[in-house]
C-alpha cells in the first residue's frame, strides 16, 4: 500500500477561523488569510560563490536575485532578500519540501539551502487599512514612498522576528513568522485589526 508524504498541520488550525470579526459595521477593511502548502527555504551563498550562484539562479530560475531587501518574483520560484548574500526562496508550485530539494539540485556547490517549509506561518494581510494594522507595531515606515512595490523588510513586529514584502501595489503584504510564534502573533494580528473590521478567509 502506498503511503502519503505526511505535512505539518497548520500552527494555526482551529485558531484562524474564517468570518467577519471585529468592527461590526460597513465593509472590513482588512483581510487575513494563512498561505498553505508553500515551499520555504533559505538559501546562503557560499564564500566565493556570489557571482556563480546569481548566474545558476537566473539559468535556472528566471530571477535575478535581490542585492538588497527586494523581492524578485519568477514563474515558479521567488527570492527575497534578507541579508548579504541571504535569500528567502518561496514557492507555490514546487510545494513544501520539494523547493529545498529542487534548489539543493539546481545549486549544488553555490549555496547552503535549508528547508523552512514546516517552520514557518505565511500570512496575508491586504486592504485598505492593512497598512495601518501593521504600523501598530512594525518599525518600518510602509509610506509607497518608502516601501514601494518589491520591497521587503526583516523585522519585528510587536516584538516578534518576522519577514515581510509587498505583494502588489494594492497595500497586500505577506508576513513569514516563525511557527512557534505564530499563535501570538495572530493574537497581536487579529488585536489590532479589531478597530477596523476584519475578515479571515480560509487556507489559500
Amino acid at each position: 500500500m502506498s503511503k502519503r508524504p505526511l505535512h505539518a498541520l497548520s500552527a494555526l488550525a482551529g485558531i484562524a477561523v474564517p468570518g467577519r470579526f471585529g468592527k461590526p459595521d460597513g465593509e472590513p477593511s482588512v483581510m487575513i488569510g494563512e498561505l498553505s502548502g508553500l515551499g520555504l527555504a533559505t538559501v546562503a551563498s557560499r564564500q566565493g560563490q556570489d557571482a556563480a550562484l546569481k548566474s545558476a539562479v537566473l539559468q535556472a530560475y528566471g530571477v535575478q536575485l535581490p542585492e538588497s531587501s527586494r523581492v524578485a518574483q519568477g514563474s515558479a520560484v521567488s527570492f527575497i532578500g534578507y541579508g548579504p548574500g541571504q535569500w528567502l526562496a518561496v514557492s507555490e508550485s514546487l510545494a513544501h519540501e520539494a523547493l529545498a530539494g529542487d534548489l539543493s539540485q539546481r545549486l549544488a556547490g553555490l549555496a547552503s539551502i535549508s528547508d523552512q517549509s514546516g517552520g514557518r506561518t505565511v500570512l496575508r494581510v491586504s486592504g485598505p487599512r492593512a497598512r495601518d494594522v501593521l504600523a501598530k507595531g512594525l518599525p518600518v515606515d510602509l509610506d509607497p514612498r518608502a516601501f514601494p512595490l518589491g520591497s521587503a523588510a526583516a523585522s519585528v513586529i510587536g516584538h516578534m522576528g518576522v519577514q515581510l514584502w509587498q505583494v502588489d501595489d494594492t497595500r497586500t503584504y505577506d508576513i513569514a513568522v516563525f511557527r512557534s510564534l505564530s499563535q501570538s502573533f495572530w493574537r497581536w494580528l487579529t488585536a489590532s485589526a479589531a478597530e477596523f473590521g476584519y475578515e479571515v478567509s480560509g487556507q489559500n
